[in-house]
Parts: structure tokens; C-alpha cells; sequence
């Protein structure tokens, strides 16, 4: 458990050093008791960003932990979302904000096969994502929405 401690730690200030978002978002812990020494503590190390050796370089710091083992379960590049997609999306509320998120998830798998795309955010209050914390008002979505479906509308004509 020590060494998961330390590895949520160096990820954390690595990827701030390479200019990365880093996190570990999932652990196992076995045997997951309170009040037994885990025997193994497994994490999951999640690094974005607009470069992939970077990436790699935080990598590679977390594996140097003597405690830590490393396999790459999937890698996925950042992806750049199609700019005229974006300008749609922006033009349909108000000219927003176009913020970067460097999603390779979706936007990546899309992107593979020639599919152009972009992500529409809905206001959110706290500024937080991808966490319990995250919260978007009723108002917010239907706004969201309608602002989506002028935009496929526009897309297929």
C-alpha cells in the first residue's frame, strides 16, 4: 500500500513536469479488508498529453519506482478535433469558449477511420471532471442539447 501511495505521488508531480495530466483512477487492493496489510495494490496510471514522448516520460518515472511494475494496457494519441466542427459547435452557442481537452478516447477511435469530430462541454459549476463532483444544471443540458442537434442537422444538410 506504501508503494501505491508513492506511485499516486510521482505520477501526480511527473505528469506536471512534462506538462501531462496524470492520475491513478483505479486500484485494486487485495485483500481489500480494513484490517488486513494488503498483500498487493495494483493501480492504473492514465497520462494525456499534446505529446507523446512526453507521455512516455512520465512513464517511464513511475516505472523507475522500485516498487512499481509497468505494462501498457492501451495507448491512445491526442487526438485534435476537426476545426470546422468546432467552429459549428462554437457558432451555436454564442461563440463559447473552445476549450482543448485532448481526448484520445473517443475522438481517437473516430479519428481512425476518418470520422472528424468534436465535443461539445456543457457548463459546468464546480470545474471539475470526470469525478463525483462534476455537475451540469438542468437549464445547462437543454442547452447542450439543442445546441447538438441544430449542429447534426446543419452536418447532414
Amino acid at each position: 500500500m506504501l508503494g501505491l501511495a508513492e506511485l499516486i505521488q510521482v505520477t501526480r508531480r511527473a505528469g506536471e513536469r512534462h506538462g501531462c495530466v496524470a492520475t491513478i483512477g483505479k486500484i485494486r487492493v487485495t485483500p481489500n479488508a480494513a484490517n488486513a496489510i494488503p498483500s498487493q495494490a495494483i493501480g492504473w496510471l492514465d497520462a494525456r498529453g499534446p505529446d507523446e514522448a512526453w507521455i512516455r516520460q512520465v512513464a517511464a518515472e513511475v516505472e523507475a519506482i522500485p516498487a512499481a511494475a509497468v505494462f501498457e494496457e492501451s495507448f491512445t494519441p491526442w487526438e485534435t478535433f476537426d476545426q470546422s466542427t468546432v467552429a459549428l459547435l462554437a457558432s451555436e452557442l454564442d461563440d463559447a469558449p473552445i476549450l482543448e481537452s485532448g481526448a484520445g478516447h473517443d475522438a481517437g477511435t473516430l479519428a481512425s477511420v476518418g470520422i472528424a469530430s468534436a465535443m461539445l462541454f456543457v457548463r459546468n459549476p464546480t470545474g471539475v471532471s470526470h469525478s463525483p463532483s462534476e455537475h451540469a444544471e438542468f437549464d445547462d443540458c437543454v442547452v447542450g442539447v439543442d445546441a447538438l442537434a441544430t449542429s447534426v442537422k446543419t452536418l447532414l444538410l
